[in-house]
């Protein structure tokens, strides 16, 4: 059924990358399917004009950021019920959105499974970049809460 299903991750958000994890983990043992594990550092760069925070600095929290995500990103899909042949992780930077839908792009995914919680007056009924992922995917996405 599936050959790629992407898993765009939080790492701060425990409950939503367990409900999400959880679908995905059952989807790809039934489809023999490949688990790619994803989470986008957001871009603060924005700030630095804003804010007139020196560059370096934000660049030294944004590489930090990116390595404190790999490992804890690395911890969860060393815990997938799957064969490790199955299941890889990437870390990058940038608006998740974006990053998501490029990374299914890339990978070929044909299935992205997010995790949305509960919506605000802003975003209606999902998050917002689960929102814009199904919005914007070019692949069927599935939205777990």
């Amino acid at each position: 059924m599936y050959k790629t299903i992407l898993v765009p991750i939080d790492v701060t958000e425990d409950v939503l990358t367990s409900n999400a994890l959880k679908h995905a983990i059952y989807l790809a043992k039934m489809s023999q399917a490949k688990l790619m594990l994803f989470h986008s550092v957001p871009d603060i760069s924005k700030f630095s004009i804003s804010y007139n925070y020196h560059y370096e600095l934000l660049n030294s929290f944004a590489e930090k950021a990116v390595a404190r995500s790999k490992d804890e990103l690395k911890a969860i899909a060393e815990k997938v019920d799957l064969p490790a042949e199955q299941v890889s992780y990437f870390v990058d930077y940038g608006t998740p959105r974006d990053k998501v839908l490029a990374k299914a792009k890339e990978i070929h995914a044909d299935l992205i499974v997010v995790g949305s919680r509960l919506p605000g007056i802003s975003t209606h009924l999902l998050g917002s970049t689960a929102s814009g992922i199904v919005a914007h995917a070019q692949v069927s996405v599935l939205v777990v809460r």
